[in-house]
């Protein structure tokens, strides 16, 4: 029996995907849920929902960081508090006897919930409220282990007041958000090394970068109906999307993105939900949706104008696609930095995002083989693994669950002080006793060297 604390928006695209496949093999998944979640059903077939009355909420358009993510921390301590003051859900929660809580710990709620449970902890993650994972588990030196993006810290300062008093108010000053985060007994993480750089690890750390990919099915009705996909011809056809939070953009840049794309012989499918702009070309199909994964599983798909998020990328890696990317908020532009340096993805910043600079980047997407050919090449790496993902992934979720916890993989590193982990005392005592021995040995030739001078002279006399 799992019980699931997902977060929303495209966190439980990717949780969703783990808690399908723990159906498959006839696990009980439950999944607590906020009553004003975006996309997180009351009602589903692979798991039982219990939904808690949350009156707060965020709008899905606020895209200032800072109000964003202090929204997101509001929202989910009022939600743990409505939890954890419910008693009679409280009980139920103990009563059913779960074997394990798996949870996003992106604002920690789920790390929470297992401790006042008592039950083991699997964490799918990519990101924390600190930065990206591997900075709160794993050694990352800075000589080779690039620092990633740190706009986002002055703005975790207060979320992370807000947090600690909430963690003194329900288990007291010994408890926060990171020790309740590295008790986790499996680190789910959403990246491999085919997306990250060489790095040093930890036991308890399982990649499954590309979890959630699968090979193209047919595509919708829709598309094959208007041709549009096979009329490309020689020319191919250019996907766009910019994830689940965002579907369109300021008109200026919407107009530029749009007159570029007509002056283009490819054929393009762009998911935008805005107004229409005059700009539009006749080779351009706007939809509300559309299938991500099976359009960029096409043979006939040239390249993918994207944001930058974690599945995209992965998505594109998978299917060996080469990526123009508008990278926006959060992790996107740390993950196209590194595709970048791959020679796999091409930057635009949208700030200096013109129709002139969009049309010339694409350009360069599209007729550099050498895009084409290092994203083939990372598509054959990813592919070339002795487990898929999604069972390596679901194989040690079994495995918490039938050992009771993975204490034995977790590292005590992070009991330690600054000084202990970095051996400064070590340091600092053989230091002294150096210094000491020193001290001792230039005194006692010292010594030795008066005791002799003083019998010379006395000779001499």
């Amino acid at each position: 029996k799992v019980l699931v604390y997902p977060l929303d928006g495209s966190h439980w695209v990717n949780i969703k995907v783990l808690i399908e496949e723990l159906h498959t093999r006839c696990h009980n998944v439950t999944v607590l849920r906020a009553s004003n979640s975006w996309y997180i059903k009351e009602e589903s077939p692979f798991y039982t929902s219990i939904t808690v009355y949350n009156s707060g909420g965020i709008e899905k358009e606020l895209l200032d960081v800072g109000m964003f993510f202090g929204e997101m921390h509001r929202n989910q301590l009022d939600l743990m508090g409505k939890i954890f003051e419910n008693k009679d859900l409280m009980a139920s929660l103990q009563t059913a006897k779960y074997d394990l809580v798996l949870t996003d710990p992106a604002f920690g709620g789920g790390g929470f919930l297992a401790r006042r449970l008592g039950l083991p902890l699997v964490l799918n993650v990519r990101w924390t409220m600190h930065g990206e994972a591997h900075y709160e588990i794993a050694p990352s030196p800075l000589l080779y282990v690039p620092l990633p993006g740190v706009e986002l810290t002055d703005k975790m300062t207060f979320a992370q007041r807000v947090q600690n008093s909430f963690c003194n108010k329900y288990f007291g000053s010994e408890i926060n958000y990171k020790t309740a985060l590295l008790d986790a007994d499996i680190w789910l993480m959403r990246t491999d090394f085919t997306f990250e750089f060489p790095r040093p690890t930890m036991p308890n750390i399982v990649y499954m970068g590309g979890f959630q990919c699968k090979p193209a099915k047919l595509l919708p009705a829709d598309l094959e109906k208007f041709e549009f996909v096979q009329s490309s011809g020689k020319h191919g056809v250019i996907v766009m999307s910019l994830g689940t939070l965002i579907t369109q953009l300021p008109q200026d840049v919407t107009s530029d993105i749009a007159a570029a794309f007509a002056q283009l012989p490819q054929k393009v499918i762009w998911r935008y939900t805005g107004p229409r702009t005059m700009t539009l070309g006749t080779n351009t199909l706007l939809l509300d949706w559309l299938p991500q994964n099976d359009l960029l599983g096409h043979p006939q798909i040239k390249a993918f104008v994207a944001h930058g998020g974690t599945s995209g990328v992965q998505e594109a890696i998978y299917h060996g696609v080469p990526i123009l990317s508008v990278p926006l908020v959060f992790d996107q532009p740390d993950n196209l930095f590194r595709m970048e340096a791959k020679v796999t993805a091409k930057i635009v910043d949208i700030a200096t995002l013109d129709r002139t600079v969009f049309l010339e980047a694409l350009k360069e997407v599209l007729h550099n083989t050498s895009y084409k050919e290092n994203m083939q090449k990372l598509s054959k790496l990813h592919h070339d693994q002795p487990m898929k993902p999604l069972d390596r992934a679901v194989f040690w979720i079994e495995f918490v669950m039938r050992n009771r916890g993975a204490p034995h993989l977790r590292t005590q590193s992070f009991r330690m002080s600054w000084i202990e982990y970095h051996s400064i005392d070590v340091i600092l005592t053989l230091t002294a006793a150096l210094l000491i021995f020193a001290f001792l040995f230039i005194y006692v030739i010292q010594y030795l060297f008066r005791v002799l001078f003083k019998k010379k002279v006395k000779r001499a006399l």
